[in-house]
């Protein structure tokens, strides 16, 4: 496979591009009668069509769309790495956030303004210290602070996001299974809080869904993670999620309600006590026959608890392949991995996964 510097700097060549909305509505009993609902699409599709199934990428938490289009000192993004490739890539913005309107009498509050929050979890962990492998972090381009270019270009790109997380699955699952059943079979590529999107979506459509590549997917299962910092590192909120994976329902065998037990011991001292079924657990059928792959950055606030999802997804009979990145020699990578200096090596090591997985 050619690497990140082979291609990057021949033409762009597409076949088409252009852009969608699926899944809105009109709400009469709004007043003013608002489009709601609806996901924004755009897409490219190179002239060279080399693989069967394009790749959706939906991004994160006050994200959009532009963390896959580019990066903040100027770089191409992951869908055109992808696209150079020979691969159709459509990427979204979420239900009620970028070019998919929000509006706040339907959707409810949003998150305010987090510069704070940025600099701790995306762009400069290592500073902070607020989980073991923080201090790992060396990719994020530039210094990660304001004032310097890649930072204020990368803080400028975040927008408000609906606070009720479990109105954002519940909407961006619906739009999602609407985008599917337009474009028809396709590999899903989620990051961070639209990992929670990705498995409702795969519940619904098991047919059209070729593939979850889940790059540190909304986590850890059951409860999400408070990071204190030395020495204890972590405590688990005390939401119990609906589904293990999120708030809205999955599809499980035996039907009827789960139960979850807190692992003894962690896996290591710098890792999350994992939460797991109570055995024997109950399957996710309609995900069983979908490759899933979960990739990990080395010092990502997820690096402490991704492993957790994966256990979780494998006892629940979900064939799952872990990729940590470290164990790959791809060092330093934090959260917004595909922003980061060493994105297309990252982008190589999922394409070389999904070409596996359809040889096989």
């Amino acid at each position: 496979m050619l690497g990140g510097d082979d291609l990057t700097d021949a033409p762009l060549v597409i076949a088409k591009q252009g852009y969608f909305f699926v899944g809105g509505r009109i709400d009469t009993s709004i007043d003013g009668s608002p489009m709601v609902g609806h996901m924004y699409v755009e897409f490219q599709i190179p002239q060279e069509l080399e693989h069967p199934y394009p790749v959706v990428m939906i991004h994160g938490g006050s994200q959009t769309g532009t963390n896959f289009t580019g990066t903040p000192d100027g770089r191409e993004g992951w869908a055109q790495f992808f696209l150079r490739r020979g691969y159709a890539v459509y990427v979204v913005d979420q239900v009620a956030r970028g070019r998919a309107a929000h509006w706040a009498q339907v959707h409810g509050p949003v998150t305010p303004p987090r510069l704070a929050y940025v600099e701790q979890r995306f762009v400069a962990p290592e500073r902070a210290k607020l989980w073991p492998q923080a201090h790992l972090h060396t990719q994020w381009p530039g210094t990660g602070q304001p004032g310097d270019a890649a930072f204020d270009q990368f803080y400028a790109s975040q927008v408000p996001s609906v606070v009720d997380f479990g109105k954002q699955q519940a909407l961006n699952r619906d739009a999602g299974i609407a985008l599917i059943d337009r474009i028809g079979p396709a590999i899903l590529l989620t990051h961070s809080q639209s990992g929670a999107f990705g498995w409702p979506i795969a519940d619904a459509r098991p047919n059209l869904v070729k593939a979850i590549v889940a790059v540190e997917p909304s986590g850890p299962p059951v409860h999400d993670i408070e990071f204190k910092g030395a020495p204890d590192w972590f405590a688990d909120a005390a939401k119990t999620k609906l589904s293990g994976l999120g708030e809205v329902p999955l599809t499980y065998d035996p039907p009827g309600p789960l139960e979850f037990v807190r692992e003894d011991k962690a896996d290591a001292p710098d890792l999350v006590h994992g939460w797991l079924q109570k055995e024997p657990a109950r399957q996710l059928k309609n995900l069983k026959n979908i490759p899933v792959l979960v990739v990990m950055g080395e010092a990502s606030y997820h690096a402490s608890y991704d492993h957790c999802t994966v256990k979780y997804l494998r006892q629940a009979g979900v064939s799952v392949a872990f990729m940590p990145l470290a164990k790959s020699s791809i060092r330093g990578n934090g959260h917004m991995m595909m922003l980061e200096k060493n994105n297309d090596q990252i982008a190589a090591a999922m394409m070389n996964w999904l070409d596996e997985t359809f040889r096989q």
